[in-house]
């Protein structure tokens, strides 16, 4: 079955890597055209990815399992940089922070790809900007060169992903997605989960909610992607104050000061290898200053 149109970028000063280094073992077709470069190949196996408990420890895209590290090992011993997917819908603000993060060195990741729905949103646009692949996903009328979801499990895989960070993504991740990285796909959602959370909360939606409802807090929360709108397991959650005056514009400027934090934070354990599971199946970050402590 001939895949359409699985690379894609909109700008000609995009670094985009040779389809052959994608699919060395191929056939391929090169199109460029207002300012539209696109690779189209041939049928390609797709591998699959095995589940985890325990800690994870993800190394050229494949998770492995392992008991939880002694905390006798050396924290300052080398560990290689992960490999990190970002995909966006508009601004891409927790995007931007993640990777500049990443090049000041206090994440030790490299954003390797960025995925969106929306080829000309802000995010996609620094993406290129900084020499960031840019991918389109799903194919839709609106963007007829977007992946398909198998498609897209095998370009990530080419990139060798270790973990997907969505930031402000506001498509279903398919279930073909979710099965081929399970326990290493994140959301940040701008609502204390469960509260204000599923199919239709999203942006300023949300913070209209907390608002009408007397909420007294709100705050921002990553948690792990299921095959549901902000359904999968939390991670981590930070506390925002709710004002007795506040409009839903204030309240979202100061949440989102607050995402922008948390999704560092937690991109940093992540790539330090600090997520570790509670027996009863709750994900808990390891403290970098207390190998003893868990929050």
């Amino acid at each position: 079955m001939e895949m359409q149109s699985l690379f894609s970028g909109f700008c000609s000063n995009s670094v985009i890597p040779s389809p052959k280094d994608l699919f060395p073992s191929h056939h391929y077709c090169f199109i460029q055209s207002n300012n539209r470069v696109s690779f189209r190949a041939q049928c390609f196996p797709a591998s699959r990815r095995s589940g985890s408990v325990g800690r994870l420890e993800c190394k050229n895209s494949v998770e492995k399992v392992s008991d939880v590290v002694s905390h006798k090992e050396d924290s300052k011993s080398w560990v290689k940089p992960k490999r990190l997917a970002v995909f966006v819908s508009g601004g891409g603000s927790n995007f931007r922070s993640i990777h500049q993060a990443c090049i000041e060195g206090s994440v030790n990741g490299v954003v390797v790809v960025l995925v969106t729905d929306k080829h000309a949103c802000g995010g996609a646009q620094y993406a290129r900007d900084k020499g960031i692949p840019v991918i389109l996903f799903p194919k839709t009328k609106d963007e007829p060169d977007g992946l398909s979801s198998d498609d897209l499990v095998i370009v990530l895989r080419r990139f060798e992903v270790d973990f997907i960070l969505l930031a402000g993504y506001l498509k279903l991740i398919p279930v073909e997605l979710i099965r081929a990285y399970p326990k290493s796909i994140f959301n940040i959602h701008p609502s204390l989960l469960p509260a204000f959370g599923g199919k239709g909360y999203y942006g300023m939606k949300v913070h209209e909610a907390v608002i009408a409802s007397g909420a007294r807090y709100s705050g921002p929360t990553i948690h792990f992607v299921d095959e549901h709108y902000d359904t999968g397991r939390i991670l981590a959650q930070r506390v925002v104050p709710v004002l007795a005056n506040d409009t839903a514009e204030e309240l979202a400027a100061r949440v989102l000061q607050e995402e922008h934090k948390l999704y560092v934070d937690v991109t940093t354990a992540l790539c330090e290898d600090r997520i570790v599971w509670r027996e009863d199946g709750v994900p808990l970050i390891q403290s970098k200053e207390n190998p003893e402590e868990f929050y």
